[in-house]
């Protein structure tokens, strides 16, 4: 069997989705008989190029889900299909070629890097493991192209992480996801431990990478203003399900779903003394017992009835 990255027909198809998610569930087991579900029934497409934005509170199931569709969690049932592959039928080898295609950059750029590794070993540990490069001398090459790509020194790859700005840090933990060539990178709350003013730098280095490399960005979230800004689309989580869905113009001006108004309501703006409070969030809609269904109620707007 041909892994994903083998099938270029299907890749280079713009209406065939890159990532499509179906019935996922992930649930934890607690102990004591006790378990929470925190991925329920979620299906989900992505295509080719798009950054789809993911948001709801903390608690929705937004890093769940990101981590279930790529593998790091093994989902409890559902699928997930990379370029038209069920990632659970592959083979262990095909699941490690794999994994180069599907990277992720995680939230904390202080905790994500390895504080005993020089940037060179933590950037060029991916080039070692897929046998991306041949010779030290092709690594060295491969590890500056990649620091200028992100738009740091080649010089900085000699220094520890702790020598870095959480920004800087940031950029390396990107560079790292790079390393492989990826096709599909989940972004995990990479702004959250950043100051507003490198925010706006680090969308800026997501959004050139995406438009050099042909990058599909999944973008978690829970700053609405943020997923605003660099999605093309985004989804609403809440309780483990997908609540409302559609283009980010479309559902920022005309949000139907009651969660989705509230969470839109808690973003301030300067035309308005109303924002809700977190309890208000949480509150606009009771945790379902039930799996909602998405309606389409226009071209691309899906809401939960």
């Amino acid at each position: 069997m041909a892994v994903a990255s083998d099938n270029e027909e299907f890749a280079k198809s713009p209406l065939q989705p890159l990532i499509s998610v179906e019935k996922l569930e992930q649930v934890f087991d607690l102990g004591k008989g006790q378990q929470v579900k925190a991925v329920n029934q979620v299906d989900l497409d992505i295509y080719r190029g798009e950054t789809l934005g993911l948001v709801g509170e903390s608690g929705s199931g937004k890093s769940t889900l990101g981590r279930a569709i790529l593998q790091l969690y093994e989902p409890t049932s559902g699928r997930v299909m990379f370029h038209g592959f069920d990632l659970k039928q592959l083979t262990r080898a095909e699941q490690f070629r794999v994994r180069k295609d599907m990277q992720i950059i995680f939230q904390d750029p202080y905790a994500s890097l390895d504080p005993r590794m020089k940037v060179e070993d933590i950037i060029g540990e991916a080039l070692d493991t897929h046998g991306l490069v041949k010779n030290a001398s092709q690594r060295r090459e491969r590890i500056e192209e990649l620091l200028a790509l992100v738009e740091l020194d080649a010089s900085f790859a000699s220094r520890f992480p702790h020598e870095f700005s959480g920004g800087q840090r940031q950029r390396i933990g990107i560079a790292r996801a790079l390393a492989v060539e990826p096709d599909f990178i989940v972004a995990d709350e990479p702004l959250s431990a950043l100051d507003v003013s490198i925010q706006a730098q680090i969308i800026d280095l997501m959004q050139k990478l995406q438009e050099q490399l042909g990058l599909t960005y999944l973008f978690i979230a829970h700053d609405l203003a943020v997923v605003k800004q660099i999605s093309d689309r985004v989804a609403v989580m809440q309780h483990g399900q997908i609540v409302e869905i559609a283009e980010t113009n479309e559902l920022y001006d005309k949000p139907l779903h009651p969660y989705t108004q509230q969470l839109l309501s808690a973003v301030p703006r300067l035309d308005t003394q109303f924002r809700a409070s977190d309890q208000e969030i949480k509150d606009a809609v009771p945790a379902s017992q039930h799996v909602v269904t998405l309606v389409e109620v226009s071209p691309g707007h899906f809401v939960a009835q």
